[in-house]
């Protein structure tokens, strides 16, 4: 059985403390209704201070599915050289206490081709483990099937796979992907646009609207090759993932609940900005 997974960004990217996280996620938490029944979402992955209140309204939205289950698609910024590495089993810490993993679905995805049971390879990753305080308070007492998916040409058929296993004997899982857009300024060496905010409001208003139109087309396949391009998304092999999985569930459109920067965000304030990181807020429906 796999050891318990420490929360290993509490106190850096989310507080430590439970109190301190449910007053967060008080002051973050917004009401969103959708008019169809949603199957899968898109969330950010930043500190909450930035990112939350717009990864809450996706996980507010996915209430109506009343999901039992989440498979939760993580972008990868560690050393990961496998296609989809997947947590089996035992449970995640978060100041809110444990999520259990869903070892008997996790048992089958990770019989898809392409996904390698990898505890390991979540041990420093944070695009998953910054979602979970957040989709307790808004989904209650859920498991999860944590999956980091690499950006690659087997993203989407990965995605595919496991929506049909998942779904085969099982109507009550929702997918969701982990990512954020463009990161745009001198500390990420990208600044094709100049520097300052007319750089910064480039990256936004263009740069994350190419990954986002194809996010709002459920365009699978170009998902990934547009981000390799254009350096518009960390987790597009995570969004290829889902917007796979939605189709299998039965998604027809996506609806877009927010889309904002850490630049809009800003809470130190002090001048124009100079950089900034797209965040994308969203769920496929049927």
């Amino acid at each position: 059985m796999s050891p318990i997974r420490p929360a290993v960004f509490a106190g850096r990217f989310y507080p430590s403390r439970k109190d301190e996280c449910l007053r967060m996620i008080e002051q973050m938490n917004r009401p969103v209704e959708v008019e169809s029944f949603p199957v899968a979402g898109v969330v950010p992955h930043a500190g909450w201070i930035y990112s939350g209140s717009t990864a809450m309204l996706t996980y507010n939205a996915l209430r109506a599915a009343a999901p039992q289950t989440v498979v939760v698609f993580g972008a990868v910024h560690t050393l990961d050289r496998n296609d989809a590495s997947l947590y089996p089993d035992g449970s995640w810490e978060t100041p809110l206490g444990a999520v259990e993993i869903d070892a008997a679905l996790a048992a089958e995805l990770a019989t898809v081709d392409g996904v390698v049971a990898d505890a390991d390879a979540h041990r420093g990753e944070h695009s998953i483990e910054v979602q979970l305080p957040l989709m307790l308070v808004a989904l209650g007492d859920v498991r999860i099937v944590p999956i980091s998916v690499r950006p690659g040409p087997r993203s989407a058929v990965i995605g595919r796979a496991c929506a049909e296993r998942a779904l085969r004997h099982r109507s009550d899982v929702v997918f969701v992907a982990s990512t954020d857009l463009t990161h745009y300024g001198p500390n990420f060496a990208f600044e094709p646009a100049g520097h300052g905010p007319g750089g910064v409001r480039w990256a936004k208003e263009v740069n994350d609207r190419r990954f986002v139109q194809l996010i709002a087309e459920m365009n699978e396949q170009a998902i990934v090759p547009e981000a390799a391009v254009n350096h518009n998304a960390c987790g597009s092999g995570a969004v290829a993932a889902a917007i796979a999985a939605a189709k299998v569930a039965g998604a027809t459109r996506y609806i877009e609940l927010e889309h904002t920067t850490s630049a809009e965000r800003d809470p130190l304030g002090g001048g124009p900005p100079t950089m900034s990181v797209g965040y994308e807020a969203g769920v496929f429906v049927r």
